[in-house]
């Protein structure tokens, strides 16, 4: 905990602090832990370990910021030519299917400017090539977004440690490109694992077809391109989306459906099992079988977390411990950490160890029946069925009441099915769905896959009928406002207390873990503009009205949902818009005026009844007015240096503006191709 907290500390600053203060921190840890060893006080000794922690975390987010740092790609809008190679086939994002790109060149920019990665979003329809294939296309490329409101998560930290440094859209499919040179080892080896990979879930989609075969191939190699938006839409809204990404669960059951089988196997040979250690030599199959998995999976920020997790978990088997304790909990989340520091701001670290947390400190608590010697076969059968009904409630509970604060702080949804949804799927996945893919992707290779995989389409559709049902029931999904940043810093800690304390004393974190829920939320903002000032939408009631319903929907729904409010077209009545901008009318809630045109002229006119009418003037581009009766005019140069803002009526009539760059300081993935260079 302290370790974590030392990491967070770290990426909460708003500036940048001196690679000497990494160097700092970490001899300042040695000496606590120095001191530690020579204490004799237990307190003292306790105090200073956690201290020690907590600086170790603080040097160790700066020394993972320095090894990863690298070029950024610069804002601009001038189409590039892009060559290199397929490194992977990434996650479809809002505007279809994306490559990630290794790039040898960039239109005419330096070497040392060129980002190690670049992530493409292909056109509609477009084919698709294999990992490892060289390609060239025209592409706008720009940076990793920014937040879409001020205090929303940062997806360009989390591309800035994926080494992710531009984000493009391609203009021209991608054509075969003659490199002339072979790509460094590191990469050609990755390009061709991810290869099979690849291969691999276009075998599984053409043997179970779209409808089960995408589900099937992202569950088994990471690849989420095949699955249809309308079922990850109701698996979404029914609580399961955590399925499809590779996690706990997947390695869980890989791991623990090898272990088992190695152990059943050892043990119907007598002759080895009165020789080896059954238990151990499972564990060891166990080990290769995570491992594999991973290396099958692509190895995505959470399935690695997952695969340390059960990693340490059979390594507690091979030297004589407790495989499911806190303390092996503890040492993978260190183990992570250690890797990793940024993973502390990513929900899925925060969600999965919480999880895994209170599902371990149930275990410990769950009571243990005396087993009858004598009980007739019935009688034990109905005892075994509630018992594992019993467990599974409890664990979906708990379970869901320990990641509950994190998806609403995060995701802002709660989905008001998801226990019974999850209920229903688990005995498929854990019996059925799971063993059967990891058979098949193991036969496939040599054509005796189909029945297995033929099994795991059964049950996906078994899976896809259950999400579709909990999707389409009444209410299925709640929008719940984000709350004050603390508040869920405090409900971590609240979780955590109640999962590590003994007595009764568990209990006074529980307040705590309840922050995010019983706090009260902050005042919504009366309009919000995107980062580049290209659209807005405004408050009315608990409905925030959308003034260009088709543009930047998802940054406008993402804010939507962290106010609580629910997003809709804005009538004509309230909004006359045409092609390039919007003038306020009678019905606005905001006399807000906003022009998103970059170099076309607007209607004559137009600028002069924009700010005639509203008290708010957006402009997209740099133009703006020499005189203006609107008390507040925003320009292009005002977006870029302070991105997304939330706008606020004060009680005298003027406007109070929060920018998300004010919030996220300035870091190294936050201000342009170098900060050290400015």
């Amino acid at each position: 905990m302290a370790f974590g907290l030392g990491a967070a500390l770290y990426f909460a600053l708003l500036r940048e602090p001196l690679p000497g203060v990494a160097w700092a921190a970490l001899a300042g840890a040695a000496i606590l832990l120095a001191a530690a060893g020579r204490s004799n006080r237990r307190l003292l000794t306790a105090a200073l370990v956690l201290a020690a922690c907590g600086l170790g975390g603080f040097g160790m987010g700066k020394v993972r910021t320095e090894r990863v740092w690298a070029p950024i790609a610069p804002a601009q809008a001038v189409p590039q030519r892009v060559e290199g190679w397929v490194v992977d086939v990434a996650s479809p994002g809002e505007g279809g299917q994306r490559l990630l790109i290794a790039p040898s060149r960039i239109g005419d920019w330096a070497p040392g400017a060129t980002p190690i990665r670049i992530r493409v979003t292909l056109r509609p329809g477009t084919p698709i090539p294999s990992p490892g294939a060289p390609v060239r296309l025209l592409a706008i490329v720009n940076p990793p977004p920014p937040p879409a409101s001020p205090g929303a998560y940062d997806f360009a930290r989390d591309a800035f440690f994926e080494s992710v440094g531009a984000v493009g859209l391609a203009l021209t499919p991608p054509a075969t490109w003659e490199a002339g040179r072979e790509p460094p080892w590191r990469l050609r080896l990755q390009m061709q694992v991810n290869a099979v990979r690849w291969a691999l879930s276009r075998r599984i989609v053409d043997e179970l077809g779209a409808e089960t075969g995408g589900l099937a191939a992202a569950m088994t190699t990471g690849h989420e391109a095949f699955i249809p938006r309308e079922q990850a839409e109701n698996l979404r809204a029914a609580g399961l989306a955590h399925i499809v990404s590779i996690s706990g669960l997947h390695m869980a059951i890989v791991g623990g459906f090898a272990f088992a089988a190695a152990r059943l196997a050892i043990a119907t040979w007598p002759w080895l099992a009165l020789r080896v250690s059954g238990k151990k030599v499972a564990a060891v199959v166990g080990l290769a079988a995570v491992g594999g998995y991973l290396v099958l999976s692509g190895a995505p920020p959470p399935a690695e977390r997952a695969a340390v997790t059960a990693g340490v978990a059979f390594l507690a088997i091979l030297v004589d411990r407790q495989a499911i304790s806190l303390h092996a909990l503890a040492l993978a989340a260190m183990a992570v950490m250690l890797m990793h520091p940024e993973a502390v701001t990513e929900p899925g670290f925060q969600m999965s160890f919480a999880a895994t947390a209170a599902l371990v400190a149930l275990a410990e608590r769950w009571p243990r029946p005396v087993k009858e010697i004598n009980a007739p076969w019935p009688i034990r059968a109905v005892q075994a069925i509630g018992a594992w009904v019993a467990i599974s409630l409890a664990a979906s509970l708990v379970a869901g009441l320990a990641t509950g604060p994190f998806a609403m702080q995060h995701f802002n949804r709660v989905s008001t099915w998801g226990l019974a949804a999850n209920l229903a799927v688990a005995p498929i996945s854990s019996f059925l769905m799971m063993p059967a893919l990891a058979l098949g992707a193991t036969l496939s290779p040599i054509g005796l896959g189909d029945a297995p995989l033929a099994a795991a389409g059964f049950a996906i559709e078994l899976m896809n009928r259950v999400a579709a049902t909990a999707a389409a029931a009444p209410n299925a999904q709640l929008v719940v406002p984000s709350g004050a940043a603390w508040t869920l810093v405090a409900a971590f800690l609240g979780i955590l207390w109640l999962c590590l304390w003994k007595g009764p004393l568990r209990w006074a974190g529980a307040p705590f873990a309840l922050a995010v829920l019983l706090v009260p939320k902050p005042v919504a903002p009366d309009a919000w503009i995107a980062a580049d000032g290209s659209t807005a939408a405004v408050r009315q009631g608990q409905t925030a009205l959308l003034l260009r319903p088709d543009a930047k929907l998802f940054g406008a729904g993402l804010w939507a949902r962290r106010r609580g409010l629910t997003p809709e077209p804005a009538p004509a009545q309230a909004y006359a818009c045409d092609r390039w901008s919007c003038l306020p009318g009678a019905h606005g809630p905001v006399r807000l005026a906003n022009a998103w045109n970059l170099k076309r002229p607007l209607k004559p006119g137009r600028i002069e009844a924009m700010c005639a009418s509203a008290e708010v003037l957006v402009i997209r581009n740099d133009e703006r007015p020499a005189a203006c009766r609107a008390s507040l005019v925003l320009s292009g140069e005002d977006f870029r240096k302070g991105g997304a803002a939330e706008l606020y009526r004060q009680a005298d009539g003027s406007w109070r503006v929060v920018w998300a760059q004010d919030l996220r300081g300035r870091r190294p993935w936050t201000w342009g191709p170098d900060p050290r260079r400015q």
